[in-house]
């Protein structure tokens, strides 16, 4: 026995004295894998990850033996390059959207005007430098291995084709402890690609990328798979849906009116009701929301699209897609908009925008949504101020109502969207902006008499950037809102407005807000209190602004508050209601007509008035103490949850509204 073992070990020895190259590099690629999860999801010591990350790390390795030893370098090389643009790619990506890189992201990049620096700006940080010790190190190691005459060495005893054979009987089974370890729901996710987490946490990042690569290829020639089923769910669901009378006090209310819907950039519910100093932060939207119908726990639903997914649930009352972006990847489809019910009624359709016409592809989805005419930029707007990506919104604003006013007085009825911009990241055009968020107090000098000091607090950070940001974009607001009633355009006007999402700020950034030693001189809302920021009052707290206004509103008993949580998919269906039109294909609600809504965001999370569930993770927080919750109401949301994603996503990939209009058979024919 002790003959046999020191055979073993002189073996094992030999083979690592052969296999320095390829060792480095599976070492310090799984070290690049730990630190990804380190940076984002945590999960560093489970074992699936590892092993998932050792798989592929093993399977590349092995191909590397069919390569000459003195051309091994290069390969692992090349292979070190693309796993550390992986790693890199992706915690910067997690930094700013807590959520993982697409491919579909590189593939649109090149269209998304100045919103690409912008992400780079913000999300840049020295933690992800680290990751390129791995090119540093296999370098190293090579030049210390060719020094020492190591390639000729090994070169006299590699067999390739039996080493690739014992790699891969080695990766095979790494492979079959992993898969063993699985659950179902583990291998559904890993499927469906819409929870980005949790298959990182499960999956590791290599075997996330791969699916991710695989899951974007199959944009291109998913129709000719899983139609049959997705069509099948699809019919089901709507016949099964029950029709019911939709009748409440807001019916019909806003018949015959205008609408001018404002895309809120970036405008993050936290800041209204907030003050620095006794100054307010928002006075004009607090104003236009006590004045109004507010909806105080609103939420965006946006995925890997962020705005233009936000205008297309808000339009739709369909969620974005989970894999690529609808306004880039699936903008000829046969979607039902709000804006071709109301065109039915003779409605003049438009929307206006400060940045170019090509940024998120708008010049060409906003015709499949159902927009008359695209106003934007250079080719409808004088640039004669700019702030951050593009045109100001004050002087967006100003030009917009002198174009308002000449559609108000050639069309009897129009639906028109204003899409903001300056308060968009990275907010650092701080020079624009006019508002004091460090802290101001008085203190008594050595005479006695009281003297105003400030104390430094958010100046110059990317949260105290953000604010003064916010309190520029509210001024434009209110610009706009008395340009609007001096031209007489509001007196048959409903206004709407949306924050399309968060700030995208990180939770440090929100530490040095809500847990600061000036946070009590601060005034907030205390029934929206957030105190110590975690994982789950970070997502909480991710509500956006969302009110309807009209001067018929106003002092009336339809001016009110609404509690119940509410999406951007439910916009849709409760506008429709109160203009006097019907969707048929609305996955949201009328809020107006429901007891309890659930909030499903495309990553398979969700919220109610009572829960807030992370899917990733599977644990929850519960919000109403009072209330007693159990497994089977989580249960039950899941189900819907899962049930409303696939939905959507099956409307989006195979155009399945023009599949029910037209008929199954018609269009597998025309397939």
């Amino acid at each position: 026995m002790i003959d046999t073992l020191k055979k073993v070990l002189k073996k094992i020895k030999n083979y690592l004295n052969t296999n320095i190259l390829m060792s480095t590099f599976i070492i310090t690629s799984l070290i690049s894998g730990f630190l990804v999860r380190l940076f984002t999801v945590g999960n560093i010591f489970a074992i699936k990850p590892i092993l998932a990350d050792l798989f592929m790390l093993l399977v590349i390795t092995a191909f590397g033996y069919f390569i000459k030893p003195k051309n091994q370098f290069k390969y692992f090389l090349v292979w070190s390059i693309i796993l550390t643009f992986i790693c890199i790619s992706n915690t910067m990506y997690y930094s700013n959207y807590i959520s993982f890189a697409s491919i579909s992201l590189l593939k649109t990049a090149t269209e998304l005007g100045g919103y690409t620096d912008a992400l780079l700006e913000n999300v840049l940080e020295i933690k992800d430098f680290i990751f390129l010790f791995q090119i540093f190190t296999l370098t190293f190691v090579h030049i210390q291995l060719k020094k020492k005459k190591y390639y000729d060495k090994v070169k006299q005893i590699e067999k390739g084709k039996i080493r690739f054979l014992n790699m891969s009987v080695v990766a095979l089974v790494v492979l079959g402890f992993f898969i063993s370890m699985l659950t179902s729901t583990d291998i559904s996710r890993l499927n469906k690609q819409w929870n980005r987490s949790s298959i990182v946490m499960e999956f590791g990042i290599y075997i996330y990328q791969v699916n991710d690569v695989i899951s974007s290829v199959r944009t291109t020639v998913n129709e000719m798979f899983g139609y049959d089923e997705s069509y099948k769910t699809f019919r089901q669901y709507y016949e099964a849906k029950e029709e019911t009378d939709n009748q409440n006090e807001y019916s019909n209310i806003f018949e015959g009116k205008n609408v001018l819907v404002i895309h809120g950039e970036s405008l993050q519910g936290f800041t209204m009701n907030l003050k620095f100093n006794g100054e307010e932060l928002t006075p004009n939207l607090n104003r236009l929301s006590k004045e109004g119908i507010y909806f105080s726990n609103f939420y965006s639903q946006e995925s890997v699209g962020n705005s233009s997914d936000s205008e297309f649930t808000s339009l739709t009352s369909i969620l974005p897609s989970s894999s690529g972006t609808v306004f880039m990847n699936y903008f000829d489809r046969n979607y039902e908009t709000i804006l071709k019910l109301l065109k039915e009624k003779d409605y003049y359709t438009f929307s206006m925008h400060g940045n170019n016409g090509s940024a998120w592809n708008r010049n060409v989805m906003y015709k499949y949504l159902g927009y008359d005419d695209f106003y934007y930029y250079t080719k409808d707007y004088e640039i004669d101020e700019e702030i951050g990506l593009g045109l100001s919104d004050k002087s967006f604003f100003r030009q917009s109502v002198e174009k308002i006013k000449d559609i108000n007085n050639n069309h009897k009825n129009w639906y028109g969207t204003l899409v903001m911009l300056t308060n968009h990241t990275p907010f650092n055009d701080t020079d624009s902006f006019d508002y004091l968020v460090d802290y101001k107090t008085t203190v008594k000098d050595e005479e006695g008499n009281d003297v105003e000091i400030t104390e430094p607090w958010l100046e110059e950070t990317r949260i105290g950037n953000y604010l003064k940001s916010v309190h520029y974009a509210d001024e434009a607001i209110g610009k706009l809102m008395t340009m609007l009633d001096e031209a007489g355009l509001l007196d048959n006007t409903i206004v709407v407005l949306y924050g399309d999402h968060d700030c995208k700020l990180k939770p440090t950034e929100f530490k040095k807000l809500y847990e600061s030693e000036y946070y009590n001189d601060v005034l907030i809302d205390p029934n929206n209190t957030v105190g110590v920021i975690d994982e789950f009052t970070y997502e909480i707290n991710r509500k956006v602004p969302f009110f309807i206004w009209s001067k018929d509103v106003v002092g009336t008993s339809k001016n009110k508050t609404i509690d119940n949580v509410m999406g951007m998919i439910d916009i849709m269906p409760t506008l429709s209601n109160m203009l006097g039109v019907k969707p048929k294909y609305a996955l949201g609600n009328d809020m107006f007509n429901i007891d309890e809504n659930v909030v499903v965001f495309p990553n398979g999370n969700w919220i109610t008035n009572k829960l807030y569930y992370n899917s990733s993770k599977e644990t929850f927080r519960q919000l109403d103490l009072d209330d007693s919750i159990d497994i089977d109401y989580v249960n039950k949301y899941n189900t819907y949850s899962d049930e409303l994603i696939n939905i959507s996503n099956g409307i989006i990939t195979y155009d399945l509204i023009k599949a029910y209009e037209t008929g199954v058979e018609t269009l597998i024919q025309e397939n």
